[in-house]
């Protein structure tokens, strides 16, 4: 009878073993990266808000919209002072917030630590659509490399450990849904279109600025699945009706409140403000904020939401107008500081982390440039996201947070053209 030899790992063996089964492992890249971030804001006390301007730093106007809501004023009052029903901000984010009011207390230290370890837990599972897009579209090499750095890099945690907003949120979505647009292209039934339908209402609800992907999410399966001869006509119905029954409860609460058809937040004419009239250079102008300005807080009590909002968009409009050429370089100005980062009067560690934020953007648009001109799976769908998402940010102004929601995408670039950079060329013929 033949013996079996069942062959013994030594140490350095057993090791190499075990770090190969942890590296593609969802479950430790995600429990590591969920540590992190959670010994961070427990060291760091991140979730000790001050408590100046009335703990406004505590969530902003999605925190003050959390607390109408937690004291029973509904979805309303979105700075200090009773305003009454608002649309100023997409619902889903507030409305967890609320929640979390009601259980561990208004603006308290412990309802703080729930919701930036909540946004922990949505960024450390954006590690897993990160491998399985960079696996999908590159190699498990790049995918481990993207997961990992993800979870470990304080420049990614910095969000989710600070800020009590969608941010974290709203980029695990956009990385779902990149991924089930690409496995769309193979899939067949009803259900997966379904959730694809959901994951988009949910992502409207959360961060309307999501949906300038909408169009090349839907294209894309829809154009990959007629060239393989396969019908989409009945899925896509199914996503868009879905989708259509997601947000339709919210637009018919804006209807019945405001008596006009508000698509989801009403505050686009405000932000178009902030970003175009005199002295705008680019950069958000902080000062004209009802929080920062008197008279636009007493303007907007005045006029009540939707007529301040449309005077705004109105004074904006008229700058914009005036001098065509002036926006455009103002726009262009914009484009600068969306991929490079904005001016900052810190010394040397805002120019430190600003060349940062410009090597980050240069690699990544690299690494897409290197895609295309290899036709690496689904490099287009990069493009049209890097196109897409931030452009309504040209024309309105820029923000660093404004960028994180692609992040995983642009990381999954990043790690893409290292990985190219570090294949040996090929040894030249023999003479």
């Amino acid at each position: 009878m033949a013996q079996i030899t069942i062959p013994v790992l030594r140490g350095p063996d057993r090791f190499r073993s075990g770090w190969v089964r942890v590296r593609t492992s969802f479950f430790w890249i995600t429990v590591i990266a969920f540590a992190l971030r959670l010994g961070f804001i427990l060291i760091a006390h991140t979730y000790r808000f001050k408590p100046d301007q009335n703990n406004f730093s505590f969530g902003y106007e999605m925190g003050r919209i959390g607390r109408a809501i937690a004291i029973g004023r509904g979805f309303a009052d979105p700075f200090d002072s009773p305003t009454g029903a608002t649309a100023w901000e997409p619902p889903l984010y507030p409305y967890l917030i609320a929640g979390v009011f009601k259980l561990t207390g208004v603006y308290t230290s412990a309802s703080a630590l729930i919701l930036l370890s909540l946004n922990s837990i949505f960024s450390a599972l954006t590690c897993i659509p990160i491998f399985l897009i960079a696996r999908r579209c590159f190699s498990e090499r790049v995918a481990g490399w993207t997961a990992w750095g993800w979870a470990l890099l304080p420049t990614v945690m910095y969000w989710s450990t600070r800020w009590v907003w969608e941010t974290s949120l709203a980029a695990l979505l956009l990385g779902v849904i990149f991924w089930l647009t690409l496995k769309l292209e193979e899939l067949d039934g009803a259900k997966v279109w379904i959730a694809f339908g959901l994951l988009w209402g949910v992502a409207a609800l959360t961060n309307t600025s999501l949906l300038s992907f909408l169009p090349a999410s839907g294209l894309w399966p829809w154009y990959r699945r007629w060239k393989k001869g396969k019908t989409s006509l009945t899925g896509v119905l199914l996503a868009t009706l879905f989708f259509s029954a997601t947000i339709a409860p919210w637009l018919v609460r804006n209807y019945q409140t405001f008596g006009k058809f508000i698509f989801i937040r009403s505050n686009f004419g405000a932000e178009l403000r902030l970003g175009n009239g005199p002295g705008a250079d680019g950069t958000w102008m902080v000062y004209l904020h009802p929080t920062q300005n008197v008279l636009a807080m007493r303007r907007y009590q005045e006029l009540g939401e939707i007529a301040y909002v449309a005077e705004r968009k109105q004074e904006a409009m008229r700058f914009i107008r005036d001098d065509y050429g002036r926006f455009a370089w103002i726009s262009v100005k914009r484009f600068i500081y969306y991929w490079a980062g904005r001016p900052r009067a810190s010394g040397f560690p805002g120019l430190a982390d600003n060349s940062l934020f410009l090597a980050s953007s240069v690699l990544a648009i690299w690494g897409l440039g290197r895609a295309l001109r290899k036709r690496q799976p689904g490099a287009w769908l990069f493009l049209w996201l890097v196109l897409l998402y931030p452009a309504a940010y040209y024309f309105v102004f820029p923000h660093a947070r404004y960028r994180h929601p692609i992040e995983p995408e642009l990381g999954i670039l990043i790690a893409y053209v290292i990985s190219e950079a570090q294949k040996k060329p090929a040894a030249a013929p023999a003479t």
